[in-house]
Order: structure tokens, then sequence, then C-alpha cells
């Protein structure tokens, strides 16, 4: 009976607790004015958003300090990958690279919303194939690869290759739509619209938080119940239910994105095995731990730790004894994940990362989340007050641009949100930046040239200093004498087609952002927003 007694009162206790501590968070603690609740201005407190949520199909990065560039047989001295210190901040990665069934889903659906058949569409899908005669070679017997990679069952679970950083780029946007759409719908809050077969399916997480009457072909019974508020009168069957859900109710997911290059090279190196408290034990060569890339323990002793080119004509061995298992990319998660749960940091497919190339990183660099590519840009607002959306009624037309290897381009989606660089006016009297474009600051731009007092006018006629090809004339005949332009990329990482020495996370190559080739691939990443990082106790993970 005691004990039934002292269950009751401690029950009693624990419900006045979570009482207690659900009223003090739906309240102001420092006004007492109720959050969410319609009778007091309906003020915005989220509450739905999980910290510990992982999204699909990745793992958390914890972030760090680290040193970027290379740290061992650096036998050139090339000041291509110098060393810099940089701290980087968690983030979520995906633990494979993407693949031809999940990018094969994103065609599918690119093609259902914007079908070819439609004239002002027809551009739209051919831009987001991957080119699959990058598999062609002018002395080699190589059309089974190009007719069959991308899209036979044989090859789903390969890594998607033939990719440009402008196709990769375009699909972590659709990434972020498709999953927020997913969510909703799952949540009860949006229609399941792929049973509607009498709506566009097309959804934009931008274009629903800002004016979510554009999406659905204007069909505003699809988006059917928001946050449900204390105090609100409940309407009729068939009006909107709640409030409209916003950013600051932490719902939807964060943007993915390709990773910067700091982030890649930080979760490819994946210190956290070889640390000593907080220290770094010796210097990784590789993704994994060691200075060799055949395995060392005992049961798989001598297996290769990642797919390569052994040596020329050598691409996995002899008959009877593969030394690797394939002679092209291989199936994802074919060998042993990093220290942090990656597979293929080192071998199987090169990656493109986001950041613009340049050869070194100069000591001016921010050394917290470094990035080069940076375009501050600001949506685009009508006389009404707005947001302009492309190929909207005012636009009946998709705008286009012709890609210097002749390939069709939107530049973007219609039903999206247009931007538009930010104006001196909108910087105005600020520290931390003056220009919209970053691209090329401290590197190209006025202040880093022999020009430095000219105006911007007179600088912009001088010659460029990177003399690449001119993206917009595709009838370039001049002599070129680089690649390198404000819209060349940073690709990372060695591939089936490399030699041992790239499979070195530091190492880093570059191509201008339109081009695709037969081995670079991609993967996404994802913001960690809250707590970055969580604080340890000391420990020595040797002992």
């Amino acid at each position: 009976m005691k004990d039934v007694l002292k269950i009751t009162v401690l029950t009693l206790l624990l419900a006045l607790v979570a009482s207690c501590s659900r009223s003090t968070s739906t309240n102001s603690t420092l006004t007492g004015i109720p959050f969410n609740n319609a009778r007091f201005g309906n003020y915005i407190k989220g509450t739905g958003f999980k910290t510990k949520e992982i999204p699909l199909g990745m793992v958390a990065i914890e972030g760090g300090a680290f040193t970027m560039g290379q740290v061992q047989d650096d036998i050139m001295f090339d000041w291509n990958t110098t060393p810099k210190k940089i701290h980087v901040r968690s983030f979520y990665m995906d633990e494979t690279e993407v693949t031809n069934s999940e990018y094969f889903l994103y065609l599918q659906y690119i093609k259902d919303v914007f079908p070819p058949s439609e004239e002002k569409y027809k551009h739209i899908y051919n831009s987001v194939l991957p080119d699959t005669l990058v598999w062609r070679k002018s002395l080699g017997n190589t059309d089974l690869l190009s007719e069959n990679y991308l899209r036979h069952p044989a090859f789903s679970d390969y890594p998607v290759v033939g990719v440009s950083w402008l196709q990769a780029n375009q699909y972590c946007k659709w990434r972020t739509d498709a999953v927020n759409l997913k969510k909703l719908i799952d949540k009860g809050y949006i229609s399941n619209v792929f049973q509607n077969d009498t709506i566009r399916n097309f959804f934009d997480t931008e274009v629903f938080l800002a004016d979510s009457d554009k999406l659905f072909d204007g069909d505003t019974t699809v988006y059917k119940r928001g946050i449900r508020t204390r105090g609100t009168v409940k309407g009729t069957r068939s009006s909107f239910q709640g409030r409209k859900i916003t950013q600051a109710d932490g719902i939807l997911q964060q943007k993915f994105r390709l990773p910067t290059e700091a982030e890649w090279e930080f979760a490819a190196k994946a210190n956290i095995e070889n640390r000593e408290y907080n220290n770094i034990k010796g210097r990784k060569k590789y993704a994994w731990d060691g200075k060799y890339s055949r395995e060392t323990k005992k049961r798989f002793k001598g297996d290769q730790l990642a797919n390569f080119k052994q040596g020329k004509g050598n691409y996995s061995g002899i008959s009877g004894w593969s030394s690797d298992g394939s002679d092209i990319p291989i199936r994802v998660k074919s060998y042993p994940p990093n220290a942090f749960g990656l597979y293929d940091m080192s071998g199987n497919v090169s990656e493109w990362v986001a950041d613009v190339y340049r050869q070194n990183i100069d000591n001016e660099a921010n050394d917290f989340n470094y990035y080069r590519g940076n375009v501050f840009t600001q949506k685009m607002i009508d006389k009404e007050g707005k947001v302009v959306i492309a190929g909207s009624s005012t636009e009946a037309q998709v705008d286009y641009e012709t890609l210097p290897n002749g390939k069709i381009n939107p530049k973007q989606f219609p039903g999206s949100i247009k931007y538009a660089p930010i104006s001196k006016k909108d910087i105005g009297i600020r520290t931390n930046f003056r220009i919209s474009n970053n691209s090329d600051i401290g590197d190209g731009d006025l202040n880093s040239s022999r020009f430095y007092e000219d105006d911007e006018d007179a600088f912009a006629s001088r010659p460029a200093m990177y003399n690449s090809p001119d993206q917009n004339i595709p009838e370039d005949d001049q002599k070129r004498t680089t690649l390198i332009s404000n819209k060349t990329r940073v690709y990372k990482g060695g591939s089936w087609a490399d030699r041992e020495y790239w499979l070195d996370p530091a190492q880093r190559r570059y191509l201008p952002q339109y081009m695709a080739t037969n081995d670079i691939g991609f993967r996404c990443v994802t913001d960690m927003l809250g707590m970055s990082n969580k604080k340890r106790t000391a420990r020595n993970p040797s002992r």
C-alpha cells in the first residue's frame, strides 16, 4: 500500500513539473506574453524542431579545427595544397555519393512536373540529364556504358557520373523541396499531390514560405492545415485551419547543398580517429587510418581499401584475382567507411564541391568555415510588395542561357523565386562584406590588381586577370592560357580512373562548372542547427 502511495505522489509531482514547464515554455519569460496564442497577437515561437533528427541517408559530422591542405609527402612543394589551419562547424553529409537510382528519381520527377511536350518547358528535362557520352573514347569500346550505366538496374547503386557542377547544384535545390514536400504531406499539412492528376505537383520551399497561393496551379485547397494555436476560432471544414507555417516553426528541412572544400576535406580526413585528447596524433594520408592503400588487419590483409587505378592499363588486377572488385565505379558501400561513417571519400569517383577554384588560399582568408564563391542576393519584389516568381503569368517564357558546350540551360526553374544581386545601397556601411559577388575577392578583383587606382567601369574594360574562355561567347576563337575563372569549380578525391596520388583528401583539381566527366560525382550536405559541438570529458581513445 505504501509503495502504491509513493508511486501516486511521484506521478502527481512529475505531472505538476511537466505542466509547469509547458506553461513557462509557451509564454515569454521576460514579458509573460503567450506565444502561439491568437488571443494575444499569435506571436510565433517554434516548437517543432528536433535537434537530433538526422536527414535521410546522412551522417552527423562533428566539426572542429584541422589542417586543410597537404601535410605529408609534399615532395613538389605544390602551392596548390598549402597547409592552413581551418575551423569547420558541424554538419550532416551523405554517407555515400548520390547514386544512379536516386538521380533517376530526380529525372522522372522533373519530367513529370515540366513535361518536354509543353513548349515553354521543352529544354528543362534535357538540362538535368547527365551526359552519358562521357563514357565514349576515340580508341575504346565503351558504348555499353554510354547506353546502360545511368538507367540499367545493374548499375542502380553505382554513383552517378556525367553530372556538371551546375546540375549537381540544381539537384541539391530539388532535394530540399522534395524532402519538405514529403514531410508536409506526412504531417498532414498539405494533401497528397501525387494522387491528384488535375494539378502540377511542383513544390518550392521558398515560395511555400513567401506566397503559398502561387503553388499547385493556384489550388489553395491543397494547403489545408497549418500550425494549431490557442484561441483560434475553428473555421468551416473547407477553410484553412490554424496559422500558416513559417521558417520560425522549425518544421522544414534546412537547404541541401554541395559541401564546401573545407567541409569535404575535413569529413574525408576524419581526424577524429587519430587524436589523443585535444591533439592530433600523426598525419593521415587517406580517408582511412594508416599509410597504406591495402588492409592490414589479418582477416582481410592485402585487400584494397578503395577503387582506383593500380597502374597503366591496370584498373582492377588480373582475372581470377581482382584487386579492388571493379574496373569502373563500383557499387557504393563496397569498401569500409571512414571514422565518420562516410564511404568512398578516397576512390570510386571524385566529387564536386561548392568552391570557386583558386590555386592557393591566401593568408587573409576566413579561418572559420572557409569558402570562396559567395554571391549575396536578395529576393526581387514587385510594385505590390510581393516576391517575383519566375515563369509566372507576367513572364510566360522560361529564361534560358546557352552554355559554352552548347547546352541550353534554364537560369532557374519556373515557379521559383527570382533573386537579384545586393546593390551598394543595400550593403550600406558594413565591415563584414562590401560587394555582392565575392568569387574573386582578393584575387582578380579591382583591389587585388595592378590597376587598383582605376574606377570600376575602366577596370571592367581591362583584360581579365584569368584569361579563360568567356561563358557568354560560345564561338570564342581567342588564344587562351587557362581554364580558371569565376565559374571554375573545385573537385576533390581520387576516382576509379586515378592513380593512388589523388586519393589524398588534400589534393584538389578544377573544371569549368558546365563540364562533366565519367569520374566525377557528388554528394550533398546540410547544416546542423543549434549546438555544433558537445563538450567531452578528456579521454584517450587508445587506452
